[in-house]
């Protein structure tokens, strides 16, 4: 969203002299607030945080840099920190500083290889004792993760309700779930009319859009869907909408959707007047993962 924003004005100043458009670059003193409302309890003072990365080997090792540069703090690895007495301390050329808030970019499963997964090198041995006894908080939470199980979609409204005593203010998708029988017999019988996906995929694989895969693709799918269920949801396709991109010297329509940056802290929200639009590049396509191929366009928000 940032670099996608730098590039448009480095191209067309002349459209930002001329428009009202609201900003992106606040994105990272909006994170750092909403972090420092995260305090742990057993913290007493101004909170120290930092970024937790897997290093420079890792694909979004740029972006992890770059914001804790915007931000002001430290960018560490796990081989910068360790747990002492339950606390988690940082390694520094002045001797030890005490951490109290880390922004993780690295999995559950490698936090902590005492608690998750021991062959890990990129934790932190006893982090999860340190975030469990209330002297550092990790955000975002070990297990926050479960959002992108495609199946708790279906469940967001009574969520709502459940957790908040409100009605949700947007609707939701239809969701079919396979486990569920009478769904996975309608998804087998509408697979022309359904995208199929599984739960736990991203970046676009593991998807059928029905109205355009072949015969021998949907019966594969077909297959799948009777022997394992569980791992697969569908909705109906949907008719994203399109904006035009330059194509051959001409303009051409594709196929976006918008994902909106929200930043949730204790009793504090931040939203980012932009977004990230991804684009699908090939004609007619309904996939916008970069994955897959798909690309980014800068998103203006008019001041009004």
């Amino acid at each position: 969203m940032i670099e996608n924003r730098e590039i448009m004005m480095r191209m067309f100043p002349e459209l930002f002299q001329k428009l009202n458009i609201e900003p992106v670059d606040n994105y990272s003193s909006y994170l750092l607030d909403i972090l420092k409302t995260l305090t742990p309890r057993n913290c007493d003072s101004e909170p120290n945080v930092v970024i937790l990365t897997p290093g420079p080997l890792n694909s979004a090792y740029y972006e992890h840099s770059y914001l804790a540069d915007t931000m002001g703090i430290e960018l560490v690895q796990g081989s910068d920190l360790f747990v002492k007495d339950n606390i988690t301390f940082m390694r520094t050329t002045e001797g030890k500083q005490r951490v109290d808030i880390i922004y993780r970019r690295i999995d559950d499963d490698f936090i902590d290889p005492l608690t998750f997964n021991h062959t890990s090198v990129i934790g932190v041995p006893g982090l999860f004792d340190s975030y469990r006894a209330g002297f550092v908080n990790i955000c975002s939470a070990p297990g926050s993760g479960i959002a992108d199980d495609k199946a708790i979609y279906s469940y967001m409204p009574e969520i709502i309700r459940f957790y908040l005593g409100q009605e949700p203010i947007l609707p939701i998708i239809k969701t079919y779930k396979c486990a569920n029988k009478n769904d996975k017999n309608y998804v087998l019988k509408n697979l022309d009319k359904l995208v199929v996906k599984e739960v736990h995929g991203s970046g676009g694989y593991g998807m059928l859009i029905g109205s355009t895969s072949s015969k021998a693709k949907k019966n594969q799918f077909y297959k799948k869907i009777e022997n394992n269920p569980e791992n697969y949801i569908a909705q109906p396709i949907l008719d994203l909408s399109t904006v035009p991109i330059f194509k051959d010297k001409d303009l051409a329509p594709r196929h976006v959707d918008l994902r909106p940056f929200t930043l949730i802290g204790n009793k504090k929200t931040r939203l980012v007047a932009g977004g990230l639009t991804r684009v699908a590049l090939k004609e007619g396509s309904l996939v916008v993962n970069s994955s897959q191929g798909g690309g980014v366009k800068d998103t203006w928000v008019l001041r009004g």
